[in-house]
């Protein structure tokens, strides 16, 4: 069931290590926190591509596995 999904990052904020990722395919906007980014992937900026997969967090669905494509 976790196939990774493919999007942009539309935030992040790294004073509170957490951001959002627009899905491209349907334009959801999906939370993620620093600790979902892949070990490669240290340094999120604003419009980079991304691929992903979702899992259940505490308040929702959240973006982890997280790697710059």
């Amino acid at each position: 069931n976790s196939k990774m999904k493919k999007g942009k990052i539309k935030f992040f904020n790294k004073d509170k290590g957490f951001g959002f990722i627009i899905d491209s395919e349907d334009d959801q906007e999906v939370f993620f926190h620093i600790s979902g980014l892949s070990a490669k992937y240290k340094n999120p900026q604003k419009d980079d591509v991304v691929c992903y997969e979702e899992s259940d967090g505490k308040k929702g669905i959240v973006a982890v596995n997280i790697s710059k494509v």
